[in-house]
């Protein structure tokens, strides 16, 4: 490669890190601008900024206790709907033999919050009656919002059993609250109940636990329709997973319409295959089933057929967001217990500032050592150490204030040591680097194709080393919950920024700076002295060394010898020459 393709891919990689680096803070500044909550300054977990704490107590029978099972069950659920919302360092804990205590970082978005007060457990129930109630607001506050308009709109169907959704058939209801005939499988007492009910007013308790075998009155949580639903036929723990996706035609091809995908387990798909086969040849609204939470419809789609094989899709007027929305209630909302608040407060961080300080000031400490031992051992290469420190410092930063802002991180101590243990993986990349350069100088080459040489050899070991670093990082975030993500995070994102830092920085200004005077003639403070080195052989094209210890004599006649040799390149380029000069005289 010539010296001006060297300088001008050195260049293209240095602007493309320029332009990440632009590209982020355009991206933070621009949410800033259009007050989209974003910040330059990253968003801090709850050991550093304090935050929102949540004590959550067991609803049950009276005589009946909370098993140990169940506490534990219900805390991985909790958790898994507080990771789903985006809200990270969270910290759900269980206090004495029934509470659960949820603390979240900062102040939590009322999403989140009705997410996790929203913890009774989730049935399938038949629709038996429904009509129309008087337009409002949800009666209760702390209901999760409706994914559609209404949840009488939608149509349930098994995945395979239709190539593209079928038109919903919402039922002709009366918007009329006055007493109705009685529907079979309706008590006079809940007929009562349903004839009065008024969606736009509160009418169920706090924490307020159903009979599962018997019938209830409810609303959507829209309170766009009311409803009678008979006893409980498929609990949440029958569902096995939930998702959002687009609907796929009989032959595979994706179409703009969402649904929500449900699978049931071994037991579930059983339940499930009997009530279809059951409700499906009614009229409608016995043909519907509804889902509840905390005793809220969040949807009552209609059967389109007997769903037999486990699998099921709800479609209607959804789109990403509301689908993803339903599909998180659906996957995490199937708690074994029911939970009432008991109490939410503001905490103060557990470790503060001070704390955070110590952090950062251990980090300058060890980033200071290792820019004292850059110079110590590489001289003039200490400049392109800490330049890749600085840039890898920027970036990590900005992508913490984007994810902050984008997907809810949250800053930890935990994280913070992620960060410093960052320092020491990326001064190991430029250690390798800069070896393998100075390997390749002993051996006698220039100090160009050295730079070149070296990064070969050099990057297949930072892969390897890298690679190792983010497969441990995956592993801890996966297997572990709490702070021990937040170490495991932070130190996959900097060994990935690592790599970029390494190909788009590190490199390029090498190969810029194998050009200069200062670098290439080996000056002693530019780290690539050849004496300082102990480079043997030769010193350049075609420049052999003499011992000393050879006499006048001899030296003299072995470099006049030396002198009428020629390497392969010279004997080659001599004999062009020389056919070049033939060709010429022959014209």
């Amino acid at each position: 490669m010539s010296e001006s393709a060297v300088t001008k891919g050195a260049r293209k990689r240095l602007t493309w890190l320029g332009v990440l680096i632009v590209g982020l803070v355009a991206i933070i500044g621009l949410g800033i601008a259009t007050n989209g909550g974003a910040s330059f300054a990253p968003k801090l977990a709850l050991d550093l900024q304090g935050g929102t704490q949540i004590i959550l107590a067991p609803v049950v029978a009276e005589g009946t206790k909370v098993t140990e099972e169940q506490l534990t069950q219900a805390v991985a659920i909790i958790r898994q709907r507080v990771d789903a919302s985006g809200v990270s360092e969270a910290q759900i804990n269980t206090q004495g033999n029934n509470n659960i205590v949820v603390s979240i970082p900062g102040s939590p978005d009322e999403n989140t919050l009705k997410l996790i007060r929203s913890s009774a457990k989730l049935e399938f129930r038949p629709v038996l009656e429904t009509s129309q109630s008087t337009p409002a607001t949800a009666s209760d506050p702390s209901a999760s919002p409706s994914p559609s308009a209404s949840a009488s709109s939608n149509t349930l169907v098994s995945p395979k059993a239709t190539a593209t959704p079928k038109a919903s058939a919402t039922p002709k209801v009366s918007a009329s609250a006055t007493s109705s005939p009685a529907v079979a499988g309706v008590d006079a007492a809940t007929q009562k109940a349903y004839d009065a009910l008024d969606c736009s007013k509160p009418f169920r308790s706090a924490g307020q636990v159903d009979d599962p075998t018997l019938p209830i009155a409810t609303c959507d949580t829209n309170a766009f329709n009311k409803y009678v639903l008979g006893p409980v036929e498929v609990e949440g723990t029958d569902i096995a997973d939930a998702n959002a996706g687009t609907v796929t035609t009989s032959t595979g091809a994706s179409t703009n319409t969402w649904a929500v995908n449900l699978k049931f387990t071994g037991a579930g798909t059983d339940k499930f295959a009997k009530t279809t086969g059951r409700l499906f040849p009614l009229k409608a609204p016995q043909n519907q089933f509804a889902i509840t939470l905390d005793g809220y419809v969040i949807t009552a789609p209609t059967l389109q057929a007997v769903i037999t094989g486990g699998s099921a899709q709800i479609t209607g007027s959804f789109d990403k967001n509301s689908s993803k929305s339903l599909a998180d209630q659906l996957k995490y909302g199937s708690l074994p217990i029911a939970f009432e608040v008991q109490s939410q407060e503001n905490i103060s961080a557990t470790l503060g500032s001070e704390q955070l300080a110590s952090g950062l000031l251990a980090g300058a400490i060890g980033l200071l050592l290792v820019i004292i031992y850059s110079f110590f051992q590489y001289r003039g290469l200490a400049l392109v150490t800490v330049g890749s420190l600085v840039i890898a410092a920027i970036i990590t930063y900005l992508m913490i204030a984007l994810l902050s802002w984008r997907q809810g991180y949250h800053l930890s101590l935990s994280g913070v040591a992620g960060l410093i243990v960052a320092i020491g993986i990326t001064a190991d990349s430029f250690i390798v680097y800069f070896e393998r350069v100075r390997d390749e100088l002993r051996d006698g080459r220039t100090l160009g194709a050295s730079v070149e040489s070296g990064w070969k050899r050099a990057i297949r070991t930072i892969l390897v080393s890298d690679g190792v670093s983010l497969l441990a990082a995956i592993v801890l975030y996966a297997l572990t919950v709490g702070n021990v993500r937040g170490f495991a995070f932070t130190l996959g994102l900097t060994t990935l920024i690592d790599l970029a830092v390494v190909i788009l920085f590190t490199h390029p200004m090498l190969e810029l700076l194998a050009k200069t005077k200062f670098f290439s003639s080996g000056h002693p403070w530019s780290g690539f002295d050849s004496k300082a080195l102990g480079a043997t052989s030769y010193v350049g094209r075609g420049a052999f060394r003499v011992s000393a210890a050879v006499p006048a004599g001899k030296a003299a006649k072995a470099s006049k010898e030396a002198n009428t040799r020629q390497t392969l390149a010279e004997r080659k380029a001599a004999e062009n020459a020389a056919s070049v000069s033939k060709s010429e005289k022959s014209k």
